[in-house]
């Protein structure tokens, strides 16, 4: 296929197709003397991969460490896939936290009787300027 239906198909843009060749996460197939570049149907599954994986939250450079490790070594994969939960628990923690003052700030807020400061303005002010 060529890149613009390999891009079609992945649901991306040539510029990406193009950015992931450029990248090393995909082959780009030798062109031919005369007429297009042919995408075989193994680069769509992996294009398709990559947007999975960073769906995921994985970053482009541990996409390609996946690619390499390859399914041979389970154990690897594992490891990265373990680092990346760690970061995600730690990811949600911090939002829940988020949550927990924006709930506050908010019910704070709503009871403001003062037209004149707002209590989520004030959190945010520099302490000196309070």
């Amino acid at each position: 296929m060529k890149i613009s239906e390999l891009a079609k198909s992945a649901h991306v843009n040539v510029e990406t197709i193009r950015y992931y060749e450029r990248r090393g996460l995909i082959t780009q197939p030798l062109k031919p003397e005369h007429g297009y570049r042919d995408y075989p149907e193994t680069t769509l599954e992996r294009v398709q991969f990559i947007k999975r994986a960073q769906e995921l939250g994985f970053t482009l450079e541990e996409i390609a460490n996946l690619l390499l490790l390859g399914e041979d070594s389970c154990l690897s994969v594992q490891e990265i896939a373990e680092h990346k939960l760690v970061n995600v628990r730690a990811k949600i923690a911090d939002l829940c936290r988020l949550e927990s003052v924006l709930d506050n700030l908010v019910a704070q807020c709503k009871c403001n009787p003062s037209e004149s400061s707002c209590p989520i303005v004030e959190t945010l002010l520099p302490k000196d300027k309070k």
